[in-house]
């Protein structure tokens, strides 16, 4: 079963330097519907403008992985990381005990787009971490155990994600279910079209097939 969440069915949060659409209930935005989906708590699509940005502020008990599409995106945190994420990387952070953060658009010219993805991990009061790791053609990305090269996600979730031009095919093991999202582009999954934004919830499917015509960059879930 494919159940599809359509770019325009999301919330959004719109001031003058964010422009943010939210597949899962976040911040002032509630969905009863669309609370989260499994470990899965939020997908957040952000663009920001130039010059703009989130000021420090704390996270506690979350996996936070940031995929940057275009532009870059500084980022200065309580543990002494201070780095660019670059168009088609990834980045992990573990907030666990606590960590503080912020966030601004590294240009002064041209705008960042980035999904901002929080995982509930399978513990609390993990040991703060960050690791960051090109993301740009499809591929494994983030895993629980860190496997083949893939940034390491404290939950039992395996994460794809890059530039999709062809076919993926993804077998989901039973009991497994799926979370697709498109960022830019237009795949179909299983023969069902989805475009920039579209999301869509996996379950009782046991062989998964994204296929692109052109260039879409799409992340894809596999969570217990």
């Amino acid at each position: 079963m494919i159940r599809i969440r359509r770019s325009d069915e999301r919330g959004r949060t719109h001031l003058e330097w964010l422009d943010s659409r939210h597949t899962f209930s976040f911040g002032n935005y509630r969905d009863p519907a669309f609370m989260s989906y499994r470990a899965l708590q939020a997908i957040n699509d952000d663009r920001v403008a130039p010059g703009g940005g989130f000021a420090k502020h704390p996270h506690r008990d979350v996996e936070i992985l940031t995929w940057v599409v275009e532009g870059g995106l500084e980022h200065e945190d309580s543990i002494g990381n201070a780095s660019v994420i670059g168009p088609g990387e990834l980045q992990r952070m573990t907030a666990g005990t606590g960590i503080m953060h912020s966030e601004f658009n590294h240009s002064r010219t041209e705008p960042v787009h980035f999904l901002q993805i929080w995982i509930l991990p399978e513990r609390e009061d993990l040991e703060p971490g960050y690791e960051q790791r090109p993301a740009d053609a499809f591929g494994l990305v983030a895993s629980r155990d860190g496997r083949d090269g893939s940034l390491t996600v404290h939950q039992d979730a395996d994460v794809y994600a890059g530039a999709l031009v062809t076919e993926f095919v993804h077998d989901l093991r039973p009991g497994r279910h799926a979370w697709i999202q498109v960022a830019t582009g237009e795949i179909t999954v299983n023969g069902q079209s989805l475009g920039p934004g579209d999301g869509a919830a996996v379950a009782d499917e046991s062989r998964l097939r994204l296929h692109a015509d052109g260039e879409a960059r799409v992340v894809l879930f596999d969570l217990a």
